[in-house]
């Protein structure tokens, strides 16, 4: 039985199996077990490496079995170093380590455990032809496999999930997306030739950058929000910046281009995360307390956020969207707000006290801003160019 299709005797067959570790496709989701180990704060060492062996074991039957469909099947590679046989045996191997491995995480920690670890074996042996002809399954197989890693990276160390694992694991999810979408368009005529249903192939170039651009915007938003409320540590928002600055590099490069550069940038956003978690820099500064403002405290809160929603619909020319949107919502919200107060669902304490029609100034001013901010976000989103360039 040949292994390798390129020579022959034990020397060719061991090199074809190993040609398929691929460091660039496995680092990121091994770097997301390690990270959740990290952030579980890796009291249990060996787990944690069990829970790598097993990861890397479902991420070697995704190379394997991505490559037995795409040079096998769709004719789509130009060469492949191993046999058909030869893929078939490596996968019923690197299963057959998995499923091991499953049962000893299922021992020495519990079942929950060898569940969030099932996942990436499934990914991995559906993920080609099955979930990779739609745009769901194309887009999102990879980067689920990493949020789910990275998930039973700290399950293990923890026994438990916490909200900072999942708030982690959804943006690695969100983030890399979006980068997956940049990805499939250097792809787009070929995918569409095959019947292969990407974001690129369904949506269009332009707009699934847009989805990609939005995405990672998300992503990067969500980590600074979730860094400042204390949800995950507060250094965690210094991993945004050199993700940003590369990706405004990125923005006008090409698919090809732009999708190195970002790939690169998610390994040191990815790297500084765990520096984040590992070092906790900013631990020990608290937020700045605006109360100092007393009684106008919410009032500048306000006029801060107005002026910023002021500029943008002056700039995306949407002055009288704005007004005609604000118009129409005011009503409703004027009686809801009156509502809520009358009953108290909530209070206002650094407030000026200044009340018009039974509901504070403020309060006014809250809903002038909200979808003024609204309007002028959406349209200077609409009327951008491409996240990346054609």
């Amino acid at each position: 039985m040949a292994i390798a299709r390129h020579g022959t005797g034990p020397r060719a067959a061991l090199g074809a199996v190993a040609s398929q570790v691929h460091p660039v496709f496995m680092a990121p989701p091994l770097a997301a077990s390690g990270f959740g180990a990290v952030l579980g704060g890796f009291g249990r060492p060996r787990l944690a490496f069990l829970h790598l062996a097993v990861a890397f074991c479902a991420l070697y039957t995704a190379h394997v079995k991505d490559g037995l469909v795409d040079f096998y099947r769709r004719d789509e590679d130009d060469d492949h170093p191993l046999t058909r046989q030869g893929c078939r045996v490596a996968i019923a191997a690197s299963t057959t380590c998995f499923f091991l491995g499953l049962a000893a995480l299922a021992v020495l920690v519990d079942p929950i455990a060898a569940l969030l670890a099932l996942p990436g074996w499934v990914v991995a042996v559906c993920h080609a032809p099955q979930l990779d002809t739609n745009p769901l399954g194309a887009t999102l197989g990879y980067p689920v496999g990493i949020g789910v890693a990275l998930l039973g990276g700290y399950y293990v160390q923890m026994r438990a999930l916490s909200t900072a694992a999942v708030a982690f694991a959804a943006v690695f999810v969100v983030v890399l997306a979006g980068i997956k979408v940049v990805d499939d368009a250097t792809d787009h005529d070929y995918d569409r030739s095959i019947g292969k249903r990407t974001v690129a192939v369904v949506l269009g170039r332009r707009d699934a950058r847009r989805l990609a651009g939005g995405l990672m915007g998300a992503g990067m938003a969500a980590v600074a929000a979730l860094a400042v409320t204390g949800v995950v540590p507060r250094g965690s928002a210094l991993a945004v910046v050199p993700f940003l600055a590369v990706a405004v590099v990125a923005r006008r490069a090409d698919a090809g281009l732009a999708t190195k550069l970002l790939v690169r940038a998610s390994y040191l956003f990815f790297a500084l995360l765990v520096l984040a978690v590992w070092l906790r820099p900013l631990a020990g500064h608290a937020l700045p307390d605006v109360t100092l403002l007393g009684p106008y405290t919410y009032l500048a809160t306000e006029v801060l956020w107005g002026a910023a929603a002021l500029f943008l619909v002056v700039r995306a020319d949407a002055l009288r969207a704005a007004a005609r949107t604000t118009a129409v919502l005011y009503p409703f919200a004027y009686v809801w707000d009156w509502y809520t107060l009358s009953v108290g669902v909530f209070a206002i304490p650094m407030r000026t006290g200044v009340e018009l029609l039974g509901v504070p100034l403020e309060e006014h001013l809250f809903m002038l801003v909200v979808p003024t901010m609204v309007v002028g976000v959406h349209e200077t989103l609409r009327k951008s160019g491409p996240w990346i360039g054609e």
